[in-house]
């Protein structure tokens, strides 16, 4: 897609929502010797987060996972829109559309594999991680330089920013 397309779309945006493993993690899983689970994120990403809401853009966190952690991180950047364990993310964002009123258009999404690829084509920007899988990065309109929990969200992040503000 054309950067002057990817800009018009990028200004329409009010609410960005990402999957957590593999975008706001690097898709590892780590457990210590009483077993417990524990996700590395990128303060990078926590920074993107709080510009977004900065210039009035939303944010908001769709993932299959139910991991504690997972809340924590949204309670620390007082991500709203918190939606764990979602099979169905199609059926989640049509929740969200509905209830906030705002129309697929102005929702942009970032995943990174085969269970985001619908999602991926019913929003009005989508994108993906630099190391992506191939079905992600097929149907993402902007692919991000960046691997998943590596900043990647804040490379988003900064593109709709710029692109709304005229940069």
């Amino acid at each position: 897609m054309k950067l002057s397309n990817l800009t018009a779309r990028a200004r329409r945006i009010r609410l960005v929502l990402t999957d957590c493993d593999g975008v706001l993690t690097d898709g590892g899983v780590y457990y210590s010797e009483r077993g417990e689970e524990m996700k590395r994120f990128n303060i990078r990403d926590g920074m993107g987060v709080e510009r977004l809401r900065h210039h009035g853009i939303a944010t908001g966190i769709m993932t299959g996972e139910l991991s504690p952690s997972v809340r924590t991180r949204a309670a620390k950047l007082k991500i709203e829109e918190l939606h764990l364990g979602i099979k169905d993310k199609p059926a989640c964002l049509h929740e969200i559309l509905a209830r906030t009123g705002l129309t697929a258009e102005e929702v942009a999404f970032i995943g990174d594999d085969t269970n985001d690829v619908e999602i991926l084509s019913l929003v009005g920007f989508s994108a993906c991680p630099g190391d992506a899988t191939s079905f992600a990065r097929a149907v993402a309109d902007f692919h991000c330089q960046t691997p998943g929990g590596h900043g990647c969200f804040r490379e988003l992040a900064e593109f709709i920013i710029a692109a709304q503000s005229g940069e």
